[in-house]
Protein backbone atom coordinates (compact mmCIF):
# COMPACT_ATOMS: atom_id res chain seq x y z
CA UNK A 1 0.00 0.00 0.00
CA UNK A 2 1.08 3.32 -0.76
CA UNK A 3 0.43 5.66 2.16
CA UNK A 4 0.51 9.28 1.75
CA UNK A 5 0.23 12.68 4.50
CA UNK A 6 -0.25 15.95 3.44
CA UNK A 7 -0.07 19.24 5.41
CA UNK A 8 -1.76 21.65 3.26
CA UNK A 9 -1.39 25.57 4.60
CA UNK A 10 -4.95 26.92 3.41
CA UNK A 11 -5.39 30.85 2.99
CA UNK A 12 -7.77 32.29 5.87
CA UNK A 13 -10.31 33.14 3.67
CA UNK A 14 -10.82 29.91 2.24
CA UNK A 15 -10.57 27.99 5.39
CA UNK A 16 -14.08 27.56 6.23
CA UNK A 17 -14.88 26.19 2.50
CA UNK A 18 -12.17 23.97 2.06
CA UNK A 19 -14.12 21.05 2.03
CA UNK A 20 -16.50 22.46 -0.80
CA UNK A 21 -13.46 23.82 -2.65
CA UNK A 22 -11.94 19.93 -2.37
CA UNK A 23 -15.17 18.20 -2.78
CA UNK A 24 -15.24 17.00 -6.38
CA UNK A 25 -11.16 15.92 -6.53
CA UNK A 26 -12.26 14.41 -2.99
CA UNK A 27 -15.06 12.40 -4.85
CA UNK A 28 -13.34 11.75 -8.10
CA UNK A 29 -10.24 10.26 -6.19
CA UNK A 30 -12.12 8.50 -3.91
CA UNK A 31 -13.96 6.65 -6.63
CA UNK A 32 -10.63 5.43 -8.41
CA UNK A 33 -10.41 1.85 -8.28
CA UNK A 34 -7.11 1.45 -6.50
CA UNK A 35 -7.63 4.36 -3.65
CA UNK A 36 -8.54 2.73 0.06
CA UNK A 37 -9.28 6.25 1.21
CA UNK A 38 -8.57 9.97 0.84
CA UNK A 39 -9.94 11.78 3.82
CA UNK A 40 -9.53 15.66 4.88
CA UNK A 41 -9.44 16.55 8.68
CA UNK A 42 -8.80 20.36 9.78
CA UNK A 43 -6.01 20.90 12.29
CA UNK A 44 -6.94 21.83 15.95
CA UNK A 45 -3.89 23.62 16.94
CA UNK A 46 -3.66 25.65 13.09
CA UNK A 47 -7.36 25.70 11.82
CA UNK A 48 -6.00 27.06 8.42
CA UNK A 49 -4.22 23.83 7.97
CA UNK A 50 -5.72 20.77 6.40
CA UNK A 51 -4.23 17.24 7.00
CA UNK A 52 -5.10 14.94 3.80
CA UNK A 53 -4.27 11.28 4.55
CA UNK A 54 -4.89 8.78 1.26
CA UNK A 55 -3.67 5.32 0.39
CA UNK A 56 -3.73 3.59 -2.72
CA UNK A 57 -3.30 -0.69 -3.23
CA UNK A 58 -0.49 -0.46 -5.37
CA UNK A 59 2.13 1.62 -7.39
CA UNK A 60 0.22 1.50 -10.40
CA UNK A 61 -2.85 2.66 -8.42
CA UNK A 62 -0.93 5.70 -7.33
CA UNK A 63 0.31 6.54 -11.41
CA UNK A 64 -2.84 5.97 -12.19
CA UNK A 65 -4.36 8.59 -9.54
CA UNK A 66 -1.41 11.33 -10.69
CA UNK A 67 -2.30 10.94 -14.34
CA UNK A 68 -5.95 11.49 -13.49
CA UNK A 69 -7.54 14.92 -15.04
CA UNK A 70 -9.25 15.56 -11.83
CA UNK A 71 -5.64 15.01 -10.04
CA UNK A 72 -4.05 17.42 -12.84
CA UNK A 73 -7.12 19.52 -12.06
CA UNK A 74 -6.35 19.97 -8.30
CA UNK A 75 -2.76 20.91 -8.84
CA UNK A 76 -3.75 23.61 -11.41
CA UNK A 77 -6.04 24.92 -9.46
CA UNK A 78 -5.98 24.50 -5.54
CA UNK A 79 -2.73 26.26 -5.45
CA UNK A 80 -4.75 29.54 -5.59
CA UNK A 81 -6.24 28.40 -2.60
CA UNK A 82 -3.02 27.83 -0.02
CA UNK A 83 -0.49 30.03 2.12
CA UNK A 84 2.44 28.31 1.14
CA UNK A 85 3.33 24.95 -0.44
CA UNK A 86 1.76 21.43 1.33
CA UNK A 87 4.38 19.15 3.10
CA UNK A 88 4.11 15.61 2.48
CA UNK A 89 5.11 12.06 3.82
CA UNK A 90 5.29 9.15 1.00
CA UNK A 91 5.61 5.26 2.17
CA UNK A 92 4.88 1.82 1.05
CA UNK A 93 3.63 0.03 4.47
CA UNK A 94 2.24 -3.44 4.35
CA UNK A 95 -1.05 -1.97 5.47
CA UNK A 96 -2.48 -1.24 9.17
CA UNK A 97 -1.50 -2.70 11.97
CA UNK A 98 -2.96 -2.30 15.01
CA UNK A 99 -2.22 0.15 18.23
CA UNK A 100 -1.36 -2.17 21.17
CA UNK A 101 -0.72 0.39 23.55
CA UNK A 102 -4.95 0.98 23.04
CA UNK A 103 -6.40 -2.40 22.81
CA UNK A 104 -10.06 -2.59 23.10
CA UNK A 105 -10.89 -6.06 24.74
Amino acid sequence: MIFITARFPVKPEHAENWADITKDFTTATNAEEGCLFFEWSRSVEEPDTYVLVEAFRDDESGATHVQSDHFKKATTELPAYLSATPDIVNVRVDGWLKLGEMAVS
